[in-house]
This record gives structure tokens, C-alpha cells and sequence, in this order.
């Protein structure tokens, strides 16, 4: 096991790259713990397999360094970075069976051979492939064959880190959870380094401690599931986390009131103190649709609203509204019933960030 660390790190498939966006990966410190599980969290194209590859050593860098327990490990070779990888579709040589595609990796290595039984075993216990053993790995299903591969990583106990690429693409759905589940058990169980991309966010917070949500090629945040959810540092980060995501708000201080085009919001004077100091128009009220609270008559400090459509998900529902000329979705629970025509928003402020050119500022509360 190892801390991956990343320092000043940039990378570019340009010969030379003069502006941000020629960069796949924008210039980024950042370290993973010894022994953590992790979750590298993006859309299509933001970086994430760049990021992987840079790791695993199939890529070297434009600039900065790669760290493994403090040494640089640049222009050593994957088999020198004692990494294990996981793609997205199954690596396993279909005419062995699945305990000797098990144990390649072992033997690969020069290892004895009662302990590459005992390692066989214990992976193959962990992912429920001890029936199989002695089966070809071409007779195997497709999600049969990732936990083969997935074993693959698992089986040398002495790898610095495990690298999992989108693992679950070809998982029947059905069994996606359960995979999920599985592997954060097998973490707990050999506390190895592991380091999951996915453009999932359900698959990230089910897998991983903490996560590094990954937008144009940068690392805008990285904490816990909750972290991400309460309180996203970027606007892409409370887009992209959630269903559905956090109502973003377009504002402006107009002697003292904070505006929404031309209709006041009531929100605590924290935030128009805040907005004093702004020197942008780049300027949003964030706050997530299940923190909004909604009532059927006007209680002190909300707003009225249009409600333009109910959509029904059984044990929740959600509102579209219509605030002035700003769209906005709130959250209400089964038990409540969804306003008619009009309804009554209210916004804690606790539950309100602040965003300065897509980036979240802290507001003291009084």
C-alpha cells in the first residue's frame, strides 16, 4: 500500500498548450491516504482516466510530479509502480480456469505455491468465485468474468494501490449494488489503497470515503458523500451531486435587497452583507431541493411561487416552480401534500451557500 500523492501536476495531448483549455488535466495538487478507498467522480471527458492512466504510469505527465510514499515515480513503467488496474471491461485469459486466472499474478511473480493457494482461496471466498474455480474463464458470464478480473488486482497482497476504471460498464444492473457492496467490503478487509472512476455518483458514495469530483480537468472538490451534498464547493459539484440537483439562483444587491431579476428574495441579511464586498456579476443563491421548505400559506420570510407541475415518485414528490422569472425544484415527502396552483417557499439560511465566479463562499452566520 502506498500515498499517492500529486504535485503540481498538468497534462496536455497538445505539443504546446498555451490556454486552460488545452489541458486535460489543469495544474492539481493532491494526495490519497495509505490504505483509503476513494472515488474519482466526473461527467465524460472532465479527465478522470487521464488522471488513472497518469497514476498506473500509462501515461507520464506534461509537468509536476507523481508521488508514491514521498519518491517520483514519473518514468517508471506500470510493472515498476506495483499497481494493480482494473478497466472497464474484463482482462482474463478465457482458456484458463478461474483459479489459475487467479493465480497468474502470483506466479508471475515467483510466489510459493501454497501461499498463492491461500490468496486464491481468500479472493475467490471474498468475491463469491469459490464455485467456479475450476471453470474456463470463457464459460463465464460477463459480470462473472470483472470479478475474475477484479480478483486479478485483489490477489498480490503486496501491490501499492488498486486502480478501477469504470469496473461496473458491463454489470448487469441488477447486480451493480451488490458488486458495489462487495468491494467495500473486500477494502475494509485488506485495507489496500483503492482508487475508483466513475461517472456515477451513486456507485461513488456507495464505494468510496471520500470523493474527488473532477470538472474540466480539475479536482474542484474532494470530501465525504455528505461534504459533497451539504455543502458543494463549486456549482458543478451541487449540479452533479443529487437528484435532482441543487437550485442555482442568479442575484444582485439592489440598495441593500437581494434580487432575482426584479423579484426580492428574503434571505438573511448575512447575504447581502456578504454581497457587499462582490465585485463580479457572476453571482448564485444555491440550495438544495429537499432544504427547501414549502407550505400552503404565507409564513414569515417566504415567498410565493407558481406551481407549474408535480411529479409523483411514490415516497417523495417533486415540485416544479416558479419564482418571479427563476425555475427552481423543491422536494416534499409522501405525507405532505403537494400545494395546488400556488404555494409558500422558505429558505433556512443555514441551508443557503453563497457562489463567487461558481465557487462557494463562506458567509458567517450571526
Amino acid at each position: 500500500m502506498a500515498e499517492i500523492a500529486l504535485k503540481s501536476l498538468a497534462h496536455s495531448y497538445l505539443p504546446n498548450p498555451t490556454k486552460p483549455g488545452d489541458y486535460a488535466i489543469r495544474e492539481m495538487n493532491h494526495v490519497w491516504q495509505q490504505g483509503g478507498a476513494y472515488a474519482l467522480l466526473g461527467p465524460s471527458g472532465c479527465g478522470k482516466s487521464t488522471l488513472l492512466n497518469i497514476i498506473s504510469g500509462l501515461l507520464e505527465p506534461s509537468s509536476g510530479e507523481v508521488l508514491f510514499d514521498g519518491e517520483r515515480v514519473n518514468s517508471l513503467p506500470p510493472e515498476a509502480r506495483n499497481i494493480a488496474q482494473v478497466f472497464q471491461f474484463p482482462v482474463v485469459y478465457d482458456t484458463m480456469t478461474v483459479y489459475d486466472n487467479l493465480a497468474f499474478p502470483l506466479r508471475n511473480v515467483k510466489t510459493p505455491e501454497d501461499r498463492v493457494h491461500e490468496r486464491v482461496m481468500e479472493v475467490a471466498d471474498a468475491l463469491e468465485l469459490t464455485p467456479h474455480l475450476k471453470r474456463k474463464a470463457k464459460n463465464l458470464s460477463a459480470d462473472e468474468k470483472q470479478k475474475v478480473s477484479m480478483g486479478r488486482g485483489l490477489v498480490r497482497d503486496d501491490v501499492s494501490a488498486i486502480l478501477f476504471d469504470e469496473p461496473l460498464t458491463v454489470i448487469d444492473p441488477q447486480l451493480k449494488w451488490k458488486l458495489r457492496r462487495k468491494l467495500k467490503e473486500i477494502h475494509q478487509r485488506f485495507e489496500i489503497t483503492m482508487v475508483y472512476v466513475t461517472h456515477d455518483q451513486l456507485e461513488a458514495s456507495t464505494f468510496a470515503d471520500k470523493i474527488a469530483v473532477m470538472y474540466e480537468g480539475q479536482v474542484v472538490q474532494f470530501g465525504t458523500p455528505r461534504e459533497l451534498f451539504e455543502a458543494p464547493n463549486h456549482t458543478f459539484v451541487g449540479y452533479f451531486i443529487g437528484s435532482p440537483g441543487m437550485n442555482f439562483i442568479d442575484v444582485s444587491l439592489r440598495n441593500g435587497r437581494v434580487m432575482a431579476g426584479e423579484t426580492e428574495l428574503h434571505i438573511g441579511r448575512e447575504i447581502a452583507k456578504a454581497l457587499q464586498d462582490v465585485r463580479t456579476t457572476n453571482v448564485k443563491l444555491g440550495i438544495r431541493p429537499e432544504f427547501i421548505e414549502v407550505h400552503d400559506t404565507a409564513v414569515e420570510g417566504s415567498m410565493a411561487v407558481d406551481v407549474e407541475h408535480v411529479q409523483d415518485l411514490g415516497t417523495y414528490s417533486i415540485l416544479y416552480l416558479k419564482l418571479g422569472e427563476t425555475s427552481l425544484k423543491a422536494r416534499i415527502e409522501e405525507e405532505q401534500d403537494a400545494p395546488v396552483g400556488k404555494a409558500y417557499l422558505r429558505f433556512p439560511n443555514d441551508r443557503v451557500g453563497l457562489y463567487v465566479d461558481e465557487f462557494r463562499v463562506e458567509v458567517p452566520h450571526e
